[in-house]
């Protein structure tokens, strides 16, 4: 087990919590953080580019001009990709970028790069964030209190708080994710991760990790 300290919204510390060491204290490669963002990124891609062969455009039935006798280089269609509006040579096509990773080493990506953040100190976990109504003004003190104002930050909830959500949104690299939703590319992207203390212990049961 390791300690972490436990703060709240005014950045005093309150109190420490233990938790195992599989989750800030991983010992895998760090190559697995990229092969994880990787395939993150790519299957976010639709995939659905796609250009236009020869075979693909309009028109072109008829040979524009005889063969011979015209002074002209030899054309067999007007769509040839060699005439302006002519199909398209080794063009992108649609495709399926999918890469599929088994959920023990995107779980494995996840805590490492966790542990990543904790030994760069980019790690805070609060003991909870309550929020009375949507105001972005409220949230920037939070930050400011924190002294992450300055920082991409994303917060770690156990579940969908609509007054944290709305307050948030409207300050730029500032996120606001369930715990079951976090993934490798989110710890990567932001550069401080707050959790609250509900959002790490549902983070730890849906990983079927024991604190």
């Amino acid at each position: 087990m390791i300690e972490i300290e436990i703060r709240d919204i005014n950045n005093n510390i309150i109190g420490k919590k233990e938790v195992p060491e599989i989750i800030f204290n991983n010992p895998a490669s760090d190559s697995v953080v990229h092969s994880a963002v990787v395939a993150y990124m790519a299957n976010q891609r639709q995939g659905t580019h796609a250009t236009k062969t020869r075979a693909m455009v309009a028109g072109g039935g008829r040979k524009p001009w005889r063969q011979k006798h015209t002074g002209r280089a030899r054309h067999g269609s007007i769509r040839s990709p060699l005439w302006r509006k002519g199909g398209i040579v080794f063009g992108p096509q649609p495709r399926d970028y999918y890469i599929k990773l088994p959920k023990q080493m995107k779980d494995v990506a996840l805590f490492k790069a966790l542990t990543l953040k904790r030994k760069d100190n980019e790690i805070l976990l609060l003991d909870k964030i309550e929020l009375l109504r949507p105001k972005t003004k409220d949230m920037v003190q939070i930050l400011k209190n924190l002294g992450i104002a300055d920082n991409s930050v994303l917060f770690v909830l156990p579940d969908k708080d609509e007054n944290i959500l709305l307050s948030a949104r409207n300050i730029p690299y500032v996120g606001v994710v369930r715990a079951s939703d976090i993934n490798a590319y989110y710890v990567s992207l932001f550069d401080r991760i707050v959790f609250t203390v509900s959002g790490l212990d549902e983070l730890l049961k849906i990983k079927g990790v024991t604190s």
